[in-house]
């Protein structure tokens, strides 16, 4: 396991790229007259003042490509909790966390303990396809992510789950990333009937939803943009982790 642990470490120091940038329109990757991608996460712009005075302050942890993986090894020890209910603009659904995807599994339930994901958007809406949130074009998202800090989480794609309808599942970073490391912001939900299973070993799925698939569709269907973002906001309003 240790050797696992340098290995990803090494990884994620080697592809991980600073000054990514925040598109209000996440652009997906180009595939002719389809489009059933999954759009990466571009991560909002940064001052390098602010982020060296985040980093002036002695008291505060920031996660970093080099110590998120520890971090998150040691932190999922000591989760027992294993559901989150996100509650939306338009209603409320919980999913299930899969214990043997730990890295991301612990990520999400840190970040939604941070009350990261509050006023953050389902930003991108693919009709029968999928919808994506855990972002959003405003400066206090950012002030968020500056706080928690940067960095990527390592792909778990072997562990037998695919990305059947209402799989929880990772976006790849928007950077040079070859290995598919994946975003520790934002997450997609799939809603095609049966699945969308030519995602399978390119992205991560780490739950599924239990309840309130109802609104996961009623989000789908909402009318979007040329960018497959939503005409009219849906914000996710607050995260509860559940036992």
């Amino acid at each position: 396991m240790k050797k696992k642990h340098i290995y990803y470490t090494a990884i994620i120091a080697l592809f991980f790229l600073a000054g990514c940038k925040e598109k209000k329109e996440t652009a997906p990757i180009s595939v002719p007259e389809e489009n059933t991608n999954i759009s990466t996460d571009s991560v909002i712009p940064i001052e390098e003042t602010e982020v060296e005075e985040v980093r002036e302050k002695e008291e505060e942890f920031l996660l970093t490509e080099e110590n998120a993986i520890d971090f998150f090894f040691n932190y999922s020890k000591t989760i027992t909790e294993d559901k989150v209910k996100i509650t939306t603009s338009l209603g409320s659904f919980t999913v299930q966390l899969y214990d043997n995807v730990p890295y991301h599994k612990a990520n999400f339930i840190y970040l939604a303990k941070k009350n990261y994901f509050e006023n953050t958007l389902f930003h991108r809406v693919v009709k029968n396809f999928i919808i994506q949130g855990g972002s959003t074009d405003n400066r206090e998202v950012a002030r968020k992510r500056r706080t928690i800090g940067r960095y990527l989480l390592p792909p778990d794609t072997r562990k037998g789950y695919r990305h059947h309808r209402g799989t929880l599942s990772v976006p790849s970073s928007d950077i040079d990333n070859p290995h598919k490391l994946a975003s520790p912001y934002e997450f997609f939900i799939v809603v095609t009937k049966p699945g969308a299973y030519h995602l399978d070993g390119n992205y991560t799925p780490f739950g599924r939803v239990i309840q309130g698939m109802d609104v996961v569709d009623l989000i789908n269907n909402q009318p979007v943009d040329s960018g497959d973002w939503p005409k009219q906001n849906i914000f996710i309003l607050k995260t509860e982790v559940l036992e």
